[in-house]
């Protein structure tokens, strides 16, 4: 059987259950966890006033904006579940795509996952008046891992509707901290500006930016995840490019609203003086109680990205399963119409994880690991546009509209396109190479480590290539 028949069959089995609302709170979902109420202190840590760190964040804003136009586009010509892996796989070689599943299920989304659930089971604790060991903070974690993994096997109405409620709980906690955080005076003015035009002093400037990008990209990322899902979303070439953009539109209100609110209550030196930005917001504002509020919208806030990771990232462990690149039994759909055992798999990785306790080590591999894949999913468009222009690339391959996916025309009348190109696609790519630049600048032993976890993909691909062959 073609891999376009099997992908035909595979879009048919699962149930188009989710839409445009459930498209945007994914997406909202996948960005806003924890670190929108802890790296305002980071970024300011980088850059000293005002005006660079809501820059900073606005920057970011503009890269995922950048990111969504072009996802759109991507997101606009197929309705297979997958998203990137879809991707790089029709664009490029099946082996870039198998290296960006591997990499996701071992470091980006597992990692995170766990490092996520063991925040959430602190900020618990802290509610619950208990002391926060790493043992007690293990064991909660791995509960609330194994919950919503049971809740996304019981199908995707249910795993999104979990996520909907608990993206709209974090919602309301973050409108509390901006209304109550400009209720403050203003705190400490910013100290004057270190002037000066050397090219050591621009250089220093530039690399400073750049590390504030690391936590506001980090921050930033998820919203791609929604991709994922593109095979249970109704309408998915009309209501995946709109829940992208409403998405990353909304989460940039969101972010630089909480900065504002920040610098505003705290100052830029105050800022950069607390780890707990969030929390000494409130206290301000609250005392004791607001503290106590807002740790527990940070912990809603936290269980709502796991949940949208556990609903989003299986689809494609489910993809490369189905193409025969990863266990066949991963591609099996259970009576709720969802890959139970890809989720489970994905549950029960980041549940060790959790109690490996190694959790923060490799999140440390995340962005630079995370932005390489960004980058090269943003060429994937000019792959289409070439094989739109030049129908001799494509000849013989099989015309698949029906069957949702991939068209022979990779850029059709209907698909949404990209304003700018080829400029937007450029800045996005050159945004993530200067992110990706800063990250090995900074941290070269994390990024080398990542960089070869991402490389041991490459020789399991042909491994697997090859066992299928011989049983074929």
């Amino acid at each position: 059987m073609s891999q376009s028949k099997e992908s035909n069959g595979r879009d048919h089995a699962l149930a188009r259950r989710l839409g445009l609302f459930d498209a945007t709170m994914i997406v909202m979902g996948g960005i806003i966890g924890s670190g929108i109420f802890i790296n305002p202190y980071v970024v300011a840590r980088e850059v000293h006033s005002t005006a660079l760190i809501l820059g900073a964040w606005a920057f970011g804003g503009l890269i995922a904006l950048a990111g969504a136009f072009i996802y759109a586009e991507l997101s606009s010509q197929t309705s297979e579940s997958g998203g990137q892996y879809v991707y790089l796989r029709e664009a490029f070689h099946p082996s870039l795509a198998f290296i960006y599943g591997w990499t996701l299920l071992l470091v980006i989304q597992t990692g995170g996952m766990a490092a996520v659930a063991v925040t959430f089971a602190k900020y618990l604790m802290e509610l619950g008046g208990g002391g926060a060991s790493d043992t007690r903070a293990a064991v909660i974690a791995a509960i609330a891992l194994a919950l919503l993994t049971l809740i996304n096997c019981f199908g995707v109405r249910a795993g999104s509707t979990t996520q909907n409620l608990f993206m709209i709980l974090k919602l309301i906690a973050i409108a509390a901290l901006v209304f109550f955080g400009l209720m403050i005076g203003s705190g400490p003015a910013q100290p004057a500006a270190i002037t000066g035009s050397s090219t050591a002093t621009i250089w220093n400037s530039l690399t400073a930016f750049g590390a504030a990008l690391i936590p506001v990209q980090f921050a930033y990322g998820g919203w791609q995840t929604a991709c994922f899902v593109a095979g249970e979303v109704r309408e998915p070439r009309k209501n995946l490019p709109r829940g992208l953009l409403f998405g990353v539109l909304g989460v940039i209100a969101v972010y630089l609203s909480v900065n504002f609110v920040c610098v505003h209550a705290l100052g830029p030196e105050g800022l950069a003086a607390t780890k707990t930005p969030a929390s000494t917001v409130m206290r301000l504002a609250l005392g004791e109680k607001g503290a106590r509020i807002i740790a527990a919208g940070i912990a809603i806030s936290t269980i709502g990205f796991l949940s949208q990771s556990m609903l989003t990232a299986p689809r494609v462990y489910f993809a490369m399963a189905d193409d025969g690149l990863f266990f066949k039994s991963l591609a099996r759909l259970n009576r709720a119409r969802v890959p139970a055992l890809a989720i489970a798999l994905q549950g029960a990785l980041a549940i060790i994880i959790a109690f490996s306790g190694r959790y923060e080590q490799i999140l440390n591999y995340v962005v630079s690991s995370d932005v390489v894949f960004f980058a090269l999913t943003a060429a994937c468009v000019f792959a289409f546009r070439r094989r739109l222009r030049n129908p001799a690339v494509t000849e013989g391959a099989e015309v698949r509209v029906n069957a949702g996916t991939l068209p022979h025309d990779p850029v059709s009348v209907n698909s949404f396109r990209i304003p700018g190109h080829p400029l937007t696609t450029l800045f996005f790519i050159a945004a993530c190479c200067a992110v990706a630049f800063s990250t090995v600048h900074r941290y070269p032993g994390n990024s080398l480590i990542g960089l070869a976890i991402m490389l041991s993909g490459l020789p399991v691909y042909f491994g697997w290539v090859g066992m299928r062959k011989r049983k074929s």
